[in-house]
């Protein structure tokens, strides 16, 4: 398989980092998708550069790669989840949203890692879309400067039910900023079941001059839930397949934030089941 395959800690939340790390490299992964959170490399407690340097020689052990994300629910606000945004009303509340960002970046350089994962967040009421618009542009334009000095790309996810929620939201942002250079695209593979309306190997063939980062679970049109593998309705060999023919090189993690009770067993049985689908695209191309 050519793919490099990784899973996401935050389906791995009752681990401690070290544990979760050793078992995606006993079962053959390629890496992880580290978010920031208080259980795993928590941004906001003290002594964060050490702490990074201990998971970056943790990592170089195991020989595994890295994509740091920041979906973490209340790394910020213990009241709101993902909150506050980078479309928040109040700019202090942004500014705490961009300078995570720009701390995860940091640590992203210091991990060696291949990508730092964001997302707009929600619309929140009484704002304009075109507002809120021009407050991301704004909020993300310190975070794309802190990538282009670490020389690491910022991978945004289009996100159900977000201001950006589509892979066309993804350009008319690219085209608001400019098309800067650091700006790329997290592609989620359920995510394109749920709503876009091009089968998902449809999406990644469009969407690959963009990828910097790929998340993969199953899901069903139309609901926003991340399954495990078998339980919804991609059709994933033409994905794989797909991704392999882009010649993407980052990470593509298992993304199921909701199972963290069973992470281990999941862990094993998605790399099984991917070892599987992509098994079943190249036993088809050499037909």
């Amino acid at each position: 398989m050519t793919l490099r395959l990784g899973y996401g800690t935050n389906g791995l939340t009752d681990l401690r980092l070290d544990d979760a790390l050793g078992l995606l490299a006993d079962l053959g992964y390629d890496g992880v998708g580290l978010t920031l959170d208080h259980m795993h490399l928590d941004p906001l407690a003290p002594d964060l550069a050490a702490r990074t340097r201990h998971v970056a020689r943790r990592l170089t052990e195991l020989g595994l790669g890295v994509t740091v994300e920041t979906g973490a629910r209340y790394v910020l606000d213990p009241r709101r989840k993902h909150g506050p945004s980078l479309l928040d009303p109040d700019p202090e509340d942004r500014a705490a949203r961009t300078a995570l960002l720009v701390r995860a970046v940091d640590v992203a350089a210091d991990l060696g890692a291949h990508a730092v994962h964001c997302f707009s967040g929600i619309t929140p009421p009484g704002t304009t879309t075109d507002a809120a618009w021009l407050r991301l542009a704004d909020a993300l334009a310190p975070v794309l400067d802190a990538a282009t000095r670490a020389g690491i790309p910022l991978a945004i996810e289009p996100e159900p039910g977000h201001l950006l929620a589509t892979l066309a939201d993804f350009h008319h942002l690219r085209t608001l900023l400019g098309d800067p250079e650091p700006l790329g695209l997290t592609l989620d593979i359920g995510h394109c079941q749920c709503l876009e309306p091009a089968p998902p190997a449809d999406c990644v063939k469009a969407a690959a001059p963009w990828l910097r980062h790929v998340q993969i679970e199953d899901m069903r049109r139309g609901v926003h839930e991340h399954l495990p593998f078998g339980d919804g309705e991609i059709d994933f060999p033409p994905v794989l397949e797909a991704l392999a023919a882009t010649g993407y090189g980052g990470l593509t993690v298992v993304e199921l934030p909701r199972h963290s009770h069973a992470g281990p067993e999941l862990a094993r049985s998605s790399m099984e089941f991917l070892r599987s689908a992509a098994g079943a695209t190249n036993g088809a191309a050499a037909c």
